[in-house]
């Protein structure tokens, strides 16, 4: 699950499927994908906020939460999941970062 501030939430919506020549069915995925599951909140006087079940039971949170800061947004793991991502991450960190590289080359 993502977190994100209302600006950059446009900017994301528009990058996706902004600039679209026409509306063919990978885009309306898309738009059922981003903005059927996207939810706008506001939080409390302490800063918390309350995730909808629908999104929290897409997400697979059960039981302890990890938000993860990366830039301009925060991901939400169950815990157990950002265990076994990590641990992924970790092992396959320069796989990728080469895959990043070749691909803007």
């Amino acid at each position: 699950m993502v977190l994100v501030s209302f600006d950059q939430w446009n900017l994301l919506v528009n990058k996706l499927i902004g600039e679209a020549k026409g509306i063919t069915e990978p885009m309306r995925d898309t738009d059922r994908f981003l903005l059927g599951l996207a939810y706008e909140f506001d939080l409390d006087d302490q800063g918390r906020g309350i995730i909808p079940e629908n999104l929290a039971k897409y997400a697979g949170i059960e039981e302890n939460i990890v938000f993860l800061g990366l830039g301009n947004r925060v991901e939400i793991w169950e815990e157990s999941e950002w265990l076994k991502r990590e641990k992924y991450v970790t092992e396959s960190a320069s796989k990728l970062i080469d895959k990043l590289v070749n691909k803007e080359k």
